[in-house]
């Protein structure tokens, strides 16, 4: 039997094990670069279908293929070495069934090497998350807004602001615990209801626009950096990166243009003496 390499990493178990102990911090990130800087810092990270419109420009999520997830999931994983990388399943990869859904599930993780993925849905997608774990396949959960789904939802609206919608969104929560989920994300929800649902589920919850109490939070790298140009009214900025890129862009184009760079420090000079390398190439160039 071959040796195994035991695993460092955060897994989906550790995220689990967190439930009740300390809050769990996470954020998204896209690219082998941001996921070193943050890897110190978070228990999990999230390569989010978010990426369609940070790192593409598209309009929502829905666009998102699936080789899109796996390329940025593995450069995340590259990067990293700390904690659990969990990548998102785009719309349409996981929906159709259970089997459709492990298949694709299945090439994610071998080709990106995360430790799960993260799938959006309720009730709905119970038996498809029992079917995933009970084959290897940690899965996190999504309730409350759910990206994939604007087009029914009628656009980016927060869940449970009516009581009367509350308890589908708490049977929402139940069956995915209850299907073997390690953890459930909330978005987009009014803080009573996931109070609520905090309370009564035995899985974290990682909230992102939902609440204090939730057992974790979430955003996306970009939207609390200050690189994205708008941002919902659930994220602090808790740094101004995009102004400092524009300055120092904007100081360099000055630079260039006044002919201030390169200097001396910034070009390569001519050797004075010519290597023994160098003067054999000069004879066989003159024979």
């Amino acid at each position: 039997m071959s040796h195994q390499r035991p695993i460092k990493r955060y897994t989906a178990p550790d995220i689990l094990a967190m439930k009740g102990d300390k809050p769990i911090v996470s954020l998204t990130a896209y690219h082998a670069h941001t996921a070193r800087i943050i890897d110190p810092y978070v228990d999990f990270i999230l390569v989010g279908d978010s990426l369609g419109m940070v790192m593409h420009g598209l309009p929502s999520t829905v666009p998102v293929t699936l080789d899109m997830m796996i390329l940025h999931g593995a450069a995340v994983v590259r990067g990293s070495s700390r904690a659990l990388v969990v990548v998102d399943m785009p719309f349409a990869s996981y929906e159709e069934s259970p089997e459709v859904a492990f298949r694709h599930c299945a090439r994610v993780m071998k080709e990106t090497g995360c430790g799960a993925i993260k799938l959006e849905g309720g009730v709905q997608m119970g038996e498809t998350i029992a079917y995933l774990t009970k084959r290897g396949i940690p899965v996190m959960a999504h309730v409350g807004l759910t990206p994939q789904a604007v087009h029914v939802m009628g656009g980016f609206k927060t869940q449970g602001r009516e009581r009367a919608d509350w308890a589908a969104i708490e049977d929402d929560a139940k069956a995915v615990e209850q299907a073997g989920a390690f953890a459930i994300v909330l978005e987009g929800m009014a803080e009573p209801l996931a109070k609520k649902i905090t309370k009564q589920v035995n899985i974290p919850t990682i909230g992102i626009g939902a609440s204090a109490h939730c057992d974790g939070q979430i955003l996306v790298l970009e939207d609390m950096l200050g690189l994205s140009p708008q941002v919902p009214k659930f994220v602090k900025e808790f740094g101004q990166i995009g102004a400092a890129i524009e300055g120092a862009v904007a100081h360099y184009a000055e630079d260039v243009r006044t002919r201030a760079f390169p200097t001396k420090d910034h070009v390569y000079s001519v050797k004075d003496k010519i290597s023994a390398k160098s003067k054999n190439k000069l004879k066989s160039v003159g024979k």
